[in-house]
């Protein structure tokens, strides 16, 4: 569910002033992924890498409070729900997003991942919930990048985790991986926490 708040009686008050008006109000966070065990888990369990990477992103966001609000418009907002959105290459030869709503049972989201990525790939069609927050993600394997940069357009406030190919050492395989978030929804600090909480749960290798 979404509803909107008042920005005066949350911990963003300061923030909500500060950067609503900025022509530039997102900021970018690169940190480099050991990403071993996650990996490990993918090839043992049979798992998509990049859904388990996508449930560890949802897993440590659903641990920071500022991941359930989104600025929009000169509006503040609060979610209950939070969902990943992948980019999907479609059968026409283009891309669509998919929004696979967040939930703590892998099995569960692997399954949505699974269904709703094949139907739009088929359909050509993208699917967004509409009532989640929705933390976009880009992956883009097909080469190695050391830090991505997103454009903003003003009108997509929604925080971004992107990143490229993972690089195979002989005793780890590491994964730069950037974070782009909106200054009003959350501070430098709230983005490094769930930066953390984000290696932890790739440690966790999906459990």
């Amino acid at each position: 569910m979404k509803q909107e708040i008042n920005p005066q009686e949350t911990n963003r008050a300061y923030a909500f002033e500060m950067w609503m008006k900025s022509p530039m109000p997102m900021v970018t966070l690169t940190k480099t992924f050991d990403v071993t065990r996650l990996l490990k888990q993918s090839k043992r369990g049979g798992w998509k890498f990049t859904m388990l990477l996508c449930w560890c992103i949802g897993k440590a966001a659903s641990r920071i409070e500022e991941f359930r609000m989104l600025p929009e418009g000169d509006k503040l907002y609060r979610y209950d729900q939070l969902a990943i959105d992948v980019i999907v290459n479609n059968h026409a030869g283009g891309i669509n997003s998919c929004s696979i709503p967040y939930t703590d049972d892998l099995q569960q989201f692997n399954a949505d991942y699974l269904s709703r990525t094949q139907s739009v790939s088929t359909s050509c069609e993208s699917i967004t919930i509409e009532d989640a927050m929705v933390i976009g993600t880009s992956a883009m394997v097909e080469t190695e990048l050391d830090s991505i940069v997103n454009q903003y357009s003003g009108v997509f406030n929604n925080p971004m985790v992107m990143w490229g190919k993972y690089r195979k050492g002989w005793f780890k395989t590491t994964l730069p991986i950037s974070f782009q978030f909106h200054h009003t929804q959350m501070d430098g600090g709230d983005a490094a926490r769930f930066l953390e909480e984000l290696q932890w749960c790739i440690n966790e290798g999906g459990r």
